[in-house]
């Protein structure tokens, strides 16, 4: 059921409140109520002062139909200047609460140490305060690592040492010894964690109705030390070793293990084809791979060993899906979980973890390039106290916090939400199933979940299933989002559902460790839109000719990233780090510049709006792919082709891309049915690339727009094909 928008919120009628799914009587108290808040509003000519009113008011509830909120959310900005105001306001920061989130605290305590005279509050001097973060790097960095839980060895040197001209990026925490993993798994007084704290709560999927699973601190670092042990056992300090799995209790204690043990995390996704596994086994130079009998959803079994067994010869650990034993037979050279675990039995009950400078590689993660090949991104110890620091920042995690955001160790998101949720005193609370349905939902309800993290995807998947329905998600006190683009309506549902609260939009990328646009619990939220730069991230936007924007213009162009960008990659395994993301860009400020690849709108009001990729790579459903590899396997999905050109286009509606793909023929003078092609090639992705990936448009199209060089356009075409379905929806 959907309502129609009013001019303005003085123009809905009690009748409009009744359309929207509210009985009689209950419409008319609503409406007595809406009136009621809007007369109280500061200034009743100013959208975004009612709509803050009547969200203070508490007059729409998460158990109100969603037309209702679309009535009163679209009424209230009806006459709203997007071009002229910007992006509407949604969330503000209260000046009581601003104080007492992470960053607010640290404000109030060093602000006007740092700032002098200027300092006023957190809400009104955080723009001071972020321009500090960036300009004086080693002061902000001190701040914030006292607040997480890393325990060194031995002390760096230096925050950040600059003397040294070939490295752009700078040299952090030069001479500092630690273990990451470890620093994860200790008690820390000033977050009040003890071994006695949860640290991971969980639950199996089917089992919906019963109590969620509790894992102490203590436990955790028991079955950590297990691994580690056994680990010990079968290779050498320093080996890669996959994890190919979903992102389940054993998953995240075979990764701390890894970590723990000196060795280095190979992260593959579980969605992946046997190809594509064994591609990412070989660019890393993995000697052996932990994995799954089987992938669970609902009450389907999905194979996972043996696409495993046949994208790689690697040694695997095979882990049962459910219960001691595994569901499959190994074959030769592979080991079960059960006999892994029994090779360390014997062994000391503690560990000695293996302490190494910050620098020290812990993991190989994967971003897919313009070339056949994905990128490996090695990433160092520092990569998890970015990951900590900013959802300390941004998403304001807290001792003690819940945090859920379901995803998987082969994507950034995985590593992330376990070095920020125990790096900051936080529990991890993980669903062994599939989020896409009320299963899940419900468990953000039982498990007490504050801080619950998306992707738009999966918010559009609630809503349309209108999953929420009968549960309490008001616990949540942040929601967070990231990628791909976000549908304004999708977020206004999901902010309802826990009495609109903020949606944090976060953009990155695995070579970040992090993300360098977020929103922030110090400034005013819109749907769909980023409030600025990260703490301690300074970027400009580039025109045409590679020239930045005044930092205060509406504009769009390519993002340039400030180099000094502490957790950034330094190196690739496969690829040049320098030609990759720094070759060709400016100069600004006597430093190059960092590509990042995004297109991006700062808009007025100062709000930011990601419009795609620089280059041919394209975000399909939160996955960074790039459009050579999809072609590789389209190509050769019919005899009849000459060639295929994929794109993501944009919804006319908004969200997340989608994917087109452009067929040009051998034989240009027979008919061919596109749609008996499209099923091709979605089998031939399915199969050989990502099951995942769907597909949404096909065209056939006489021949392709190419350079000068013969190089193909995909902008052009993706731009083509954005317009055609603009001037469809206008029919």
């Amino acid at each position: 059921m959907a309502a129609t928008a009013r001019g303005s919120l003085r123009e809905i009628r009690a009748a409009d409140v009744e359309a929207a799914g509210l009985a009689p009587a209950d419409a008319a108290s609503f409406f007595a109520a809406l009136r009621s808040a809007a007369a109280a509003s500061s200034s009743s000519s100013d959208a975004a002062a009612v709509w803050e009113a009547v969200v203070a008011a508490g007059v729409l509830r998460p158990e109100h139909p969603h037309a209702l909120h679309q009535l009163v959310y679209y009424s209230v900005y009806a006459a709203w200047d997007r071009a002229a105001r910007g992006p509407p306001p949604y969330w503000f920061p209260s000046p009581t609460d601003c104080k007492q989130t992470n960053l607010g605290r640290v404000m109030e305590e060093n602000g006007p140490k740092l700032l002098g005279s200027s300092y006023k509050d957190p809400i009104s001097s955080f723009n001071l305060f972020h321009k500090f973060s960036v300009e004086n790097q080693e002061a902000y960095w001190k701040l914030v690592l006292k607040t997480l839980s890393v325990k060194f060895l031995r002390e760096p040197k230096s925050i950040l040492d600059t003397s040294d001209g070939s490295k752009k990026g700078g040299t952090w925490f030069q001479g500092a010894v630690l273990n990451i993993a470890e620093c994860c798994l200790l008690p820390w007084p000033s977050q009040n964690r003890t071994d006695d704290s949860t640290a991971i709560v969980w639950r199996d999927e089917g089992l919906d109705d019963y109590p969620v699973n509790r894992m102490s601190l203590k436990e955790l670092r028991t079955q950590v030390m297990t691994v580690a042990n056994a680990l010990d056992t079968m290779f050498q300090k320093g080996d890669r070793i996959a994890i190919d799995m979903p992102m389940t209790c054993n998953a995240v204690i075979v990764y701390l293990a890894i970590i723990l043990g000196g060795f280095v995390v190979v992260s593959i996704a579980d969605s992946f084809a046997p190809q594509e596994i064994g591609t990412r086994m070989r660019v890393s130079d993995a000697k052996a791979i932990f994995t799954q009998d089987f992938i669970i959803r609902g009450r389907k079994k999905f194979p996972l060993y043996s696409r495993v067994m046949e994208g790689t010869s690697s040694k695997a650990i095979v882990i049962p899906a459910t219960g001691d034993c595994i569901g499959v037979t190994p074959r030769d050279g592979d080991i079960s979980w059960k006999d892994f675990l029994s090779r360390g039995v014997g062994r000391p009950s503690m560990y000695s973890p293996v302490y190494q400078s910050a620098d020290a590689l812990i993991n190989i993660l994967f971003s897919s390039g313009t070339t056949g090949d994905p990128k490996a991104i090695p990433w160092t110890q520092l990569c998890p106290i970015r990951c900590g620091a900013d959802t300390w920042a941004h998403l304001d995690v807290r001792p003690q916090d819940i945090g859920c955001w379901p995803t998987n160790l082969g994507w950034v998101m995985g590593p992330i939400m376990v070095f920020s949720s125990f790096l900051s005193g936080a529990t991890l609370a993980l669903y062994h199933g599939s989020p896409l349905g009320h299963g899940f939902c419900k468990f953000v309800q039982d498990a007490r979940v504050n801080v619950l993290g998306t992707v738009p995807s999966l918010v559009k998947s609630w809503k349309t299933g209108n999953l929420t329905k009968g549960l309490d998600w008001t616990k949540i006190r942040v929601l967070a989002t990231t990628g791909e683009a976000s549908d304004i309506d999708d977020n206004l549902w999901l902010s309802s559902r826990a009495c609109y609260k903020p949606i944090v939009e976060c953009c990155g990328g695995t070579e970040l460790a992090s993300s360098y646009i977020q929103g922030s619990l110090l400034q005013p939220q819109a749907f769909g839109a980023f409030s600025g730069a990260s703490m301690s991230t300074g970027f400009v936007i580039l025109d045409e000719q590679g020239n930045p924007y005044p930092d205060d213009l509406p504009c769009a162009g390519e993002v340039g990233l400030f180099p000094l960008y502490f957790g950034a990659s330094s190196q690739l395994l496969n690829a040049d780090h320098n030609k990759v993301y720094f070759d060709g860009m400016p100069i600004y400020r006597g430093r190059q510049l960092r590509r990042h690849g995004d297109i991006i709108q700062r808009t007025v009001g100062g709000y930011y709006i990601v419009q795609g990729r620089a280059d041919d790579t394209m975000n399909l459903g939160g996955i960074k792919t790039s459009s050579v590899e999809i072609e590789r396997v389209c190509n050769r999905a019919d005899e009849g082709l000459l060639e295929t050109a994929a794109v993501s286009i944009k919804p006319a509606g908004g969200g997340p891309e989608q994917l087109a793909i452009l067929a040009v023929l051998k034989d240009r003078t027979t008919p061919y049915d596109a749609n008996l092609l499209k099923s091709k090639f979605q089998r031939a992705i399915q199969r050989n690339l990502n099951p995942l990936f769907k597909v949404s448009y096909v065209k056939i199209v006489p021949v392709f727009p190419r350079t000068a060089s013969n190089k193909l356009l995909r902008r052009v075409l993706r731009d083509q094909l954005n317009q055609e379905l603009v001037n469809r929806s206008k029919l």
